[in-house]
Formats: structure tokens, C-alpha cells, sequence
């Protein structure tokens, strides 16, 4: 079973014990981690719904709209308060989950990125997972890693070193790859986004630094410490991709 279908089945159902996606989750400490924060949102949303409702909330609401209401009419407005309840949780569940996984819901024009947003972004990433990624060592194999990276219409040719961790991340409401390598300069990020540069570019902030090199669909992003050689790692990556026709 590979992470997305993992992820998937998660997602309908946090506490499927099916044996296959068990095996998954106890792969990796990435996974593990992904299924336990699921579990303990299904539990928060099971305690969020077991709200009861005040026997005369109802009467409020129609005695401020019609002193005259029927019986009848004030069955099912309760009926109707209820399941609102029910949506504005669903609809507010919904929205931490797309935040918290980066699937968040935005205009068109505000995923037009540039090459500056998309290697602040990457930093941004960076420091935020920095505690979690350190301890993680998935020993990937190349067949990993070009199974990933098939959507982006490319693969490698051969590893550019010991690659610790992989997989699909939000980035500002889309999806690229991440992936954390050990090379001769130390351990470094990279970033496949799927969107297209017309220039290289290098930022840093207080930790780290970022170079975003143009490639034939896609954008690379390599994020390391501020002593380290990051173009060498990157055109590494960039001479070893086989873009597929």
C-alpha cells in the first residue's frame, strides 16, 4: 500500500484496523504520526457532537420571529437546529483538517506563485518540521522515489545520497514533494512544486538557506544550513532527472 492510498483510507475511516493498513502505519514514524493525530480528531469531533440542546432553544428563536407558531412548525425547527449544529461542526472539522494538512480551499489568483513565495514557503517548511524529520530515517529506495515523483512527469536516474525521509506535503494549498537528503555537506530538504520558474533564485532567513533552480515542468527547491554548497546538490539533481515525453 503506498502513502497516498494510506492516507486515503485514514482519512475515511482513523480507526480501520484492516491488517494491510496497519503494516503501513507501523512503517514509518511518519506514518505512525499521521495516523495518531487522525484518531485523536475523530475523538475531539465525537465529543463536539455530543452536545445537547437546550429543550427551549427553539421557543427563543420563534418567539423572537412569530408570537403565533404552530406546534408543528416548532418540531422542526429543532429538528433543523440540530442538524445545523451537526454541519457547522462537519464544516469546521473540514476546514482544520484542510489547514492542518495544507488542502486549504483559495482563489486561483492567490496560487499563482513566484519564485520568491515558493522558496520562502520552502524555508517556512523547513523550520516547521525541523523537530520532526531529525530522528526520521525511512532508508528510501530510488523505486520509492520515482514512484513519487511520476505525477511531476519525471525521475531519477540515481539517488543524490541517503535519502531519510519522503513524501507529499501542502504547500500553500498545493501538493510537492519533500524530501530530506544526506549528502557530503550535510543533510539538506528538497522540494518538487509544481510550478514552473523563469529564474533561480536563493533567500534565507535567521536558520537556513533556500535555491530555487527552474526546471522543464516543475520547480526545484533546496533548503540547507546557511554554510552549506546547495548548487552542487542541485545540479546533481537536475543532470540525474529523466523528463518522461
Amino acid at each position: 500500500m503506498d502513502d497516498l492510498e494510506f492516507r486515503r483510507r485514514l482519512l475515511a475511516n482513523p480507526n480501520d484496523n484492516d491488517p494491510e493498513l496497519i503494516k503501513t502505519r507501523n512503517q514509518s514514524s511518519a506514518n505512525r504520526h499521521f495516523s495518531n493525530e487522525l484518531q485523536q480528531l475523530d475523538q475531539q469531533l465525537k465529543q463536539t457532537l455530543q452536545v445537547d440542546i437546550p429543550d427551549n432553544l427553539a421557543d427563543r428563536i420563534l418567539f423572537h420571529q412569530s408570537s403565533q407558531v404552530h406546534p408543528q412548525k416548532q418540531s422542526h425547527y429543532k429538528r433543523y437546529l440540530s442538524y445545523g449544529l451537526a454541519a457547522s461542526v462537519m464544516f469546521f472539522v473540514g476546514v482544520m483538517v484542510g489547514h492542518q494538512y495544507g488542502f486549504s480551499p483559495q482563489h486561483p489568483a492567490q496560487q499563482a506563485f513566484t519564485p520568491i513565495s515558493m522558496s520562502n514557503i520552502a524555508l517556512q517548511h523547513v523550520d516547521a518540521e525541523a523537530q520532526f524529520v531529525e530522528h526520521t530515517d525511512e532508508a528510501v529506495t530510488l523505486q520509492q522515489v520515482n514512484a513519487k515523483l511520476k505525477p511531476f512527469g519525471t525521475s531519477l536516474n540515481q539517488l543524490p545520497g541517503h535519502i531519510y525521509y519522503l513524501n507529499y506535503c501542502g504547500f500553500d494549498g498545493n501538493r510537492a514533494l519533500h524530501m530530506v537528503v544526506g549528502t557530503e555537506a550535510g543533510k539538506m530538504a528538497i522540494f518538487f512544486v509544481p510550478q514552473t520558474s523563469s529564474q533561480m533564485v536563493t533567500r534565507n532567513n535567521k536558520s537556513n538557506q533556500s535555491l530555487l533552480l527552474p526546471l522543464q515542468n516543475a520547480s526545484l527547491i533546496i533548503v540547507g544550513d546557511k554554510d552549506q554548497e546547495l548548487m552542487p546538490i542541485a545540479e546533481k539533481l537536475k543532470s540525474d532527472l529523466y523528463w518522461q515525453i
